[in-house]
């Protein structure tokens, strides 16, 4: 089995997902990169090679793939289980923002769970059963504060949300006692492109910073083996209410 400890992290290319996976490299992890663009992955490695420097070992795999072509998914995990013998997290984190309740056709709705529900499924089916198997893992279902609280305008991207962590949830009791932890994580506004569509404006400052879902998930991964976590809900103070 491979030496390093292996995460897997959607939606590197940029955001959230970019912070997690140049903050996991840092602490030696070997990151697994999944994005739809090749080139915003090329600039998540950029920033990871600066880290590692010289420990080729650690330097990213990349998998430009559509989150939503399944067997494209399918295929990538069962290559990654085959290389390295293990996954030890996977941040479940590639989703897309979007506005209104019953505005959408039932085809473009089918789009928004598709690429925020179904898609993290598609992970998660292919990724727990090495977990299982190795009797280890942490799992970080980067949902929102959207799964946990409805807000007016926006029904489409809630239920997706509300959907995620309802699955998360289940998860969490479901796999521990393979020893698997599963962690739900809400933050409601983060300083992203995806948090520019936001209407009314917030102002970036008065946001949740990417570095603080590092920090949470840093956090979670010194908590001893017996602590489990269900869910965190990130506030920022524009957003209490």
């Amino acid at each position: 089995m491979y030496k390093h400890p292996i995460a897997i992290i959607t939606g590197a290319s940029r955001g959230i997902g970019k912070k997690v996976a140049v903050g996991l490299a840092e602490d030696g992890y070997k990151t697994i990169l999944f994005a739809r663009s090749n080139k915003g992955l090329k600039e998540t490695e950029s920033e990871i090679k600066n880290i590692v420097q010289e420990k080729e070992e650690l330097l990213p795999d990349l998998y430009p793939v559509n989150i939503t072509n399944h067997k494209r998914v399918e295929e990538s995990i069962e290559a990654i289980k085959e290389k390295y013998g293990r996954i030890d997290i996977l941040f479940n984190n590639a989703g897309i923002w979007s506005t209104g309740s019953l505005d959408y056709s039932v085809e473009e709705y089918k789009n928004v769970l598709e690429t925020n529900l179904v898609a993290q499924y598609s992970f998660l089916k292919n990724t727990v059963p090495v977990m299982k198997k190795n009797k280890s893992g942490y799992i970080f279902n980067l949902a929102s504060r959207a799964g946990i609280i409805g807000f007016p305008g926006s029904g489409t991207y809630v239920s997706s949300k509300f959907g995620f962590v309802g699955l998360s949830k289940s998860l969490y009791a479901e796999l521990a006692e393979y020893k698997i932890k599963v962690t739900a994580l809400c933050p409601s506004y983060v300083n992203t492109d995806m948090s520019k569509q936001v209407n009314p404006p917030i102002s970036r400052d008065n946001m949740i910073q990417p570095e603080d879902i590092l920090n949470t998930v840093r956090y979670l991964l010194t908590l001893s083996h017996d602590s489990y976590v269900k869910e965190i809900i990130i506030e920022c103070r524009t957003s209490l209410s």
